[in-house]
């Protein structure tokens, strides 16, 4: 036995059973389930090795969703950053908050908190966007001349330049009349929308194959460059070739530059959970009373329910023991806050950690005057280049974990919007790109997303008697504490928290026993 000066970080105390309680999501009273156990202490390499096999914390309490049972069964979902790019509404987020830092521009539109579509529709309304703009070229191109003298011809008879609605009214008749020959035609004639099952809707834009898109594409690209009708190809002066258009990086579009007259200055500084650190302690107050206004304003919690003792319990106390090594981040390892000041004051606070392959999100809350800014997406896009700008110092920090995608409660389907994700399989422990998973979320609330049937746990408990329990300030072996005590009833919740948890974690935490 060793004594308990030797004591590794990691202490956890293991609730036997499940807890029934009421779901958040879907409001079931007793239809939300998981297991748990209270960390009074744990490396940051336990939790990592524990939020991968689907457990999550909440203060010092650290618990897993028993998935085949519960409600709404949540799925942890990470992110891949290096490889993430911001999708088109996530764009408009951080170009709405550099305008209102350069300008004090206030947005009037939507000023949801999370983005409402996913990133598959900003993908397809480019789509849309750009057959639409093809579209209408070709036709005016293949019209030709003949249009041109038209459009030509009507303007001096007006004096003025023709309006769209005059090129229009000229684009209807030269299609009306190429339809008495017996030729196809490409009219972009708006007609009224037909009632249900009375044909086609010709006020869209007829559908066309993607290669013939390709084609167009390729020929106006040439009649731009070459709009005198000069020889083109092999024999033809070709200039130098350009480079194909970048997308803005995430960091380009967070950090462009403002004007020195800029109408509010941003700062986000990262702070270390500890009532050791000065800068966490002066922040706490107003970190405190933005918290109460946040959980009164947003989530309806009645005061009494979100004051100092639940905001302390819930997000200024953590069981992770800060770690500084040499080759980690620069800031180390650990619980924070990352606090997003404007103009001297918190607006938001991003609570974090950091662990050895990832950043993880906890919570985030933000003060109600300033929804209008998108600080959930705003906070989650400053995450996730926080997490890249770590990768640099250390290679195998690469993602940005999220917490729980919750596909059966269609507000927490946000979170798979920061592509490209993966969820995690529930039986095989192994992560699977989420957009293999949607198809079976769409059948069923419930799903092992690792399609090879013979696939296992590779991290399962394989031999409990090598768990380690610290009992009477002793630490010993399970096989030697087991035969100590005899307790039937015991060993089924040793074996059920070994084989939640893992061998590897099984291994080198210490299970407390009274």
């Amino acid at each position: 036995m060793a004594a308990c000066a030797a004591l590794p970080s990691s202490i956890v105390e293991y609730f036997e059973g499940e807890d029934f309680y009421r779901c958040g999501y879907c409001k079931n009273e007793s239809g939300s389930r998981s297991n748990g156990m209270w960390a009074h202490s744990m490396t940051v390499q336990d939790y990592q090795d524990l939020v991968d096999r689907g457990w999550r914390r909440s203060g010092k309490y650290v618990y897993k969703p028993v998935m085949n049972q519960t409600c709404c069964p949540q799925y942890t979902i990470r992110c891949r950053s290096l490889q993430f790019q911001p999708s088109k509404s996530q764009k408009k987020v951080l170009k709405k908050m550099l305008k209102f830092l350069a300008k004090g521009e206030v947005s009037k539109g939507h000023c949801e908190d999370e983005p409402m579509e996913p990133i598959l529709e900003d993908a397809v309304a480019s789509d849309v966007a750009l057959i639409n703009k093809l579209d209408v070229q070709c036709d005016l191109k293949m019209l030709g001349d003949t249009l041109k003298e038209s459009l030509e011809r009507e303007e001096k008879k007006k004096g003025k330049p023709a309006k769209k609605e005059d090129s229009k009214e000229l684009i209807q008749s030269q299609e009306k009349e190429e339809l008495g020959s017996g030729e196809p035609s490409r009219s972009v004639e708006v007609r009224s929308v037909p009632q249900p099952g009375k044909g086609a809707d010709l006020s869209k834009p007829p559908c066309r194959k993607a290669k013939e898109i390709r084609k167009e594409r390729k020929r106006l690209k040439l009649m731009q460059q070459n709009p005198a009708g000069e020889p083109t190809g092999v024999q033809a002066q070709r200039g130098p070739k350009t480079e194909p258009h970048q997308p803005r990086s995430l960091e380009d579009l967070i950090f462009e530059s403002l004007p020195e007259n800029a109408s509010h200055k941003l700062e986000v500084r990262l702070v270390p959970v500890s009532w050791e650190d000065a800068e966490f302690t002066s922040s706490f107050s107003q970190s405190l009373s933005l918290y109460v206004k946040y959980q009164v304003a947003v989530h309806r919690d009645p005061p009494e329910e979100c004051g100092k003792t639940e905001f302390t319990g819930f997000l200024c106390t953590s069981p992770l023991e800060p770690e500084n090594p040499p080759n980690g981040p620069d800031c180390g390892y650990g619980s924070f806050h990352q606090q997003y000041w404007l103009d001297g004051k918190i607006i938001a606070v991003g609570v974090i950690d950091i662990l050895p392959c990832c950043v993880s999100s906890v919570y985030l809350y933000y003060d109600p005057d300033y929804a209008f800014l998108s600080l959930g997406v705003y906070s989650a896009l400053r995450e996730i280049a926080f997490t890249r700008q770590l990768h640099e110092k250390v290679p195998q920090l690469s993602y940005y974990y999220m917490g729980f995608y919750i596909h059966s409660c269609p507000k927490m389907r946000y979170k798979g919007h920061y592509r490209p994700s993966d969820l995690l399989c529930p039986e095989t422990y192994v992560w699977v790109p989420i957009e293999q998973c949607l198809p079976s979320l769409e059948n069923s609330k419930y799903c092992r997303f690792n399609q090879d049937p013979d696939a296992v746990d590779e991290g399962r408990s394989k031999d409990p008697d090598r768990l380690r329990v610290f009992h009477k300030k002793a630490i010993v072996p399970y096989g030697v504490y087991r035969r100590q005590q005899q307790d039937p009833g015991e060993e089924a919740a040793v074996r059920q928290y070994a084989s939640l948890v893992g061998q590897a974690c099984a291994e080198r935490m210490l299970l407390f026993r009274s």
